[in-house]
């Protein structure tokens, strides 16, 4: 088994060069924010390694650490809603996202900033990466009939807040 682990090391090692920009890319993209995906490539890497370490893998590839990637930006979501939800519990005013902040020019993007980080999350799983509904809710942990609830009430609010930044710009495709 050693010998085995070693191999990925060494695999992951080769891939590393090809790779990094890669997986940075991919959350870059969607969390639009180069701290946070800068921290989560880290965070990634990191667990490639414990993966290997474990020896839980069975081929080191690009993908596999873009599926990586996802699963830790799915968590970063999950905790910016968790303290969210605490901060409210608490009665403490929260700080604006600082994402708002970031206006690049293309509505829906502008748009999808402006949701809460579960109906973003949501969104971007089932609508940027193309996933299906299933596969989104294995990665948000939540049931396939909870999932598309979900994904109902965050396109309501995706429409209900691109209408109300756009009153001018009938979308409808976004209907």
């Amino acid at each position: 088994m050693p010998a085995r682990v070693d191999d990925h090391g060494a695999d992951l090692l080769a891939l590393y060069d090809e790779a990094l920009p890669q997986v940075y890319g991919y959350l870059l993209h969607r969390c639009r924010n180069s701290n946070v995906a800068e921290d989560l490539t880290a965070e990634t890497f990191m667990a490639a390694v414990e993966s290997i370490g474990r020896g839980a893998v069975s081929e080191v590839t690009t993908a596999w650490l873009v599926g990586i990637a996802r699963h830790k930006l799915v968590d970063h979501w999950r905790r910016i809603e968790r303290d969210a939800r605490n901060l409210q519990a608490i009665d403490m005013p929260t700080d604006d996202d600082p994402w708002d902040a970031e206006l690049d020019g293309f509505a829906a993007r502008d748009t999808l900033d402006r949701l809460g980080a579960h109906h973003r999350s949501a969104l971007t799983l089932r609508y940027v990466d193309d996933l299906s509904v299933p596969q989104v809710a294995a990665l948000l942990d939540r049931t396939v009939h909870a999932t598309e609830a979900l994904l109902v009430r965050a396109r309501r609010a995706f429409r209900e807040s691109y209408e109300s930044l756009h009153p001018d710009d009938p979308q409808e495709a976004v209907r």
